[in-house]
């Protein structure tokens, strides 16, 4: 029986296969880092202030559960950016959208009043609301 040469079989498969699977998850993760970020919308554009507002007086705890001191300058600053907002879309907002402005600035008004000497407990009701 003559001498058969063994073929030595490299399986190149792997690599392209890795490479896929590699590209998958990259897909994957840039699509779920995607579904994290809500739509922007008027609503979220309102919330972002009242945060800024919220952790400004106070009321929102830092990155680690520790208190972040009160800092009424700046929480002034963003209601009255809230206020901004109320006068540059006036007559331009949907009923919902007025209606969620509305409470909110009433909401962060109440809080700097509280924060910034007046009466304490919780912030009364906004009309309506």
């Amino acid at each position: 029986m003559p001498d058969e040469q063994k073929k030595i079989v490299v399986d190149d498969d792997w690599k392209a296969e890795a490479r896929r699977e590699k590209e998958r998850l990259a897909e994957q993760q840039q699509a779920a880092a995607h579904e994290l970020m809500p739509e922007p919308s008027f609503a979220e554009l309102v919330n972002l202030i009242a945060i800024q507002a919220m952790v400004a007086l106070g009321l929102v705890g830092g990155p680690g559960g520790e208190r972040i001191p009160p800092n009424l300058e700046a929480a002034k600053h963003f209601v009255d950016m809230l206020q901004v907002l109320e006068e540059k879309t006036k007559n331009n907002l949907t009923p919902e959208e007025k209606r969620a402005l509305d409470a909110t600035l009433y909401e962060m008004r109440m809080r700097y009043v509280q924060m910034a000497g007046g009466p304490i407990g919780p912030a009364p009701s906004a009309p309506g609301v």
